[in-house]
């Protein structure tokens, strides 16, 4: 029995289908939109979901949305009571929305559905498990363990902000909630928008900018004590009281009350683009320390309500891979699974899963991989005909490869001889990571290669780390990880053998003097604090990866590659052969390879592509 799940109408709209509990296709709607993180009703991740199963909507046992919006109606309804006279014109903008759409979302959803393509309504079942619900399933039924302990922690669903479950075979029982307006997502998010990134995109960037923060300062202490003093009130289990004095985004526009941040912190809130000084930094860790305070409580929290020795994670909170790495590090759980995507688009997965379950009663499946996610490798794939017709509507020249053996021969040692790689391959990544079949890849060595792919390929940020892929069974020569990390989420350190010595006044360095100084054999992938947020390569997840790693450490005796996703900055992963050409041909990557074709950028016809998609950086 075929089941679609959807996510949409807030960000990272989604569609999964999923045969007798098992994940047939999964895709992003801003893969094929071009529309980073878009909210609409995911019409073309549909198509493509269907197209892959071979089924009709009238053929489906059920859709499934990934929330309850009747329940985020009543909790916008009561915040704005509990909160009056406050948050009037937060009210008054948002109404109609809800009063036009939201409120009918089931017709919303029915309209939509035959916009794809005509049905019989009559037949058509829907179906609304709980925003966590959803999230939990997501972990928790793809992870292959029997029973595990679940955290799902995020911005807010209808009420709740975080969970805690217990799974056990097809069932999940929910223990205990943190309900709106006490978040964790949201006070990490506060802090986005404080530190002049954006909401529900930036906070990646905010994680990848704590590092910068300086260990030994004084100003550390001060903005963590006042965080804790003003802001947040942290109980022993993980859960939290917001000072909402200080936030705004219960009735408000913006996410805090910028005026009395300003007080509190004696800090002008930072404007987008405007240098990133050091208190800004500073700021930054703090607010990464405290949150990985929180992280560790409800994970230890977790650990005895369940007496699990597994932990399954989900939640836009659970990409935060250095709290991640922090709850390896502790060793209070022999196993970690967490979902690839586990912000809201996961969400639409985790739908399908729990009616599949828990609405269903159907049993779990099992795999003797480590997961059920296949690598997350789930969306459109292409073949030679379609490659090779984008190469003659942009009379692209390139050279094709019989095998995959002398592809990737050719193509480590073009990486080996300083060229950035565009990498295309097999069937699109679900999640936000590229995992090696939506990547731009280079050479870890190189000591100019971080500023090169910020500043040249990426246009974006000079602070911001990249990611190092490594074979599974080369990690522990590189980097010290106790499980493997096949999604991107987990960080590990550099070995010290590796690692270079710091000077001794390298924390009151200015930041750029900090960024490039060498730090290790691997400066590339490795970040200030000598982490890394590693991705393990499996030759069974992906075979072709695996093999370009390894003729990769043959030429340089070096067994790791850069890995950073096929964009640039403001727009979503490629997904198609047209993407990628176009976005090889407006950077400055040298090569591009597109299954077995290999594009040299001296040989392309000068040109420049319009960015002709709705972009906004983020």
């Amino acid at each position: 029995m075929y089941l679609l799940g959807i996510s949409a109408f807030y960000h990272d709209s989604a569609a999964v289908v999923i045969k007798n509990g098992e994940i047939v296709a999964a895709a992003h709607e801003e893969r094929f939109t071009r529309k980073k993180q878009d909210p609409g009703f995911p019409h073309q991740a549909v198509e493509f979901c269907l197209r892959e199963c071979g089924k009709t909507i009238d053929e489906l046992q059920a859709v499934v949305f990934y929330d309850k919006p009747f329940l985020k109606f009543e909790r916008l309804l009561e915040t704005y009571y509990g909160f009056a006279p406050k948050g009037l014109s937060s009210f008054i903008a948002s109404m109609p929305l809800w009063m036009k759409e939201k409120l009918f979302l089931k017709k919303l959803i029915l309209d939509e559905l035959e916009s794809v393509q005509p049905y019989d309504r009559k037949k058509i079942k829907l179906l609304f498990p709980e925003h966590h619900l959803s999230h939990a399933a997501s972990a928790f039924y793809p992870s292959n363990m029997q029973e595990a302990a679940i955290l799902t922690i995020d911005g807010v669903g209808e009420w709740c902000t975080a969970s805690i479950s217990k799974g056990v075979e097809n069932n999940i029982t929910i223990l205990k909630e943190l309900h709106f307006p006490h978040s964790v997502g949201l006070l990490y998010s506060a802090f986005t928008y404080y530190l002049g990134f954006r909401v529900n995109s930036g906070e990646y960037k905010l994680m990848g900018l704590a590092p910068y923060g300086n260990p030994n300062s004084l100003r550390i202490d001060r903005y963590r004590n006042i965080i804790r003093a003003e802001l947040v009130d942290i109980k022993d289990d993980g859960s939290i009281w917001l000072n909402q004095k200080y936030f705004n985004y219960a009735v408000g526009l913006r996410m805090v009350n910028d005026a009395r941040w300003e007080q509190l912190f004696e800090l002008k809130k930072r404007e987008p683009e405007e240098e990133l000084t050091q208190p800004y930094c500073d700021l930054a860790l703090a607010i990464q320390q405290v949150t990985e305070e929180i992280v560790l409580k409800m994970a230890a929290h977790a650990k005895e309500l369940t007496g699990s020795e597994n932990l399954c994670l989900a939640g836009g909170v659970a990409l935060n891979c250095v709290a991640n790495g922090k709850i390896l590090q502790q060793g209070l759980f022999k196993n970690i699974f967490i979902q690839p995507a586990a912000g809201d688009a996961g969400g639409a997965l985790g739908a399908a899963l729990s009616a599949w379950h828990l609405h269903g009663g159907n049993p779990r499946v099992y795999k003797t991989a480590p997961d059920l996610m296949q690598g997350a490798f789930l969306g459109p794939r292409f073949h030679d005909i379609e490659i090779e017709a984008m190469a003659n509507k942009y009379d692209a020249p390139f050279t094709s490869f019989e095998d995959a053996d002398s592809l990737c021969n050719a193509v480590a040692k073009l990486m080996s001889e300083g060229n950035v790689i565009g990498w295309f391959q097999g069937k699109t990544e679900w999640g936000p990571r590229a995992l090696g079949n939506r990547s731009i890849i280079a050479d870890p060595r190189n000591s100019d290669m971080q500023k090169r792919l910020n500043q040249k390929i990426k246009y974006r940020e000079s602070f911001r780390p990249f990611a190092p892929a490594v074979c599974d069974d080369d990690v522990q020569q590189y980097f010290d990880l106790k499980q493997p990390s096949p999604y991107m989420l987990l960080v590990g350190e550099v070995k010290k053998e590796l690692r270079h010595e710091l000077p001794a006044n390298y924390h009151d360095l200015p930041l750029r003097e900090k960024l490039y100084f060498l730090r290790s054999t691997l400066p590339a992938i490795t970040h200030l604090d000598f982490s890394a947020r590693i991705q393990t390569v499996s030759k069974s997840a992906n075979p072709r990866f695996y093999k370009l790693i390894k003729a990769f450490k043959e030429i340089t005796g070096v067994g790791v590659v850069v890995n950073t996703s096929f964009n640039v900055r403001g727009e979503p992963i490629v997904n198609s052969p047209d993407d990628a050409y176009r976005c090889f041909i407006n950077t400055e990557m040298d090569i591009l390879v597109i299954g077995n074709h290999l594009f040299e950028k001296s040989k392309q016809p000068k040109r420049k592509f319009e960015n002709v998609y709705s972009t906004v950086l983020d």
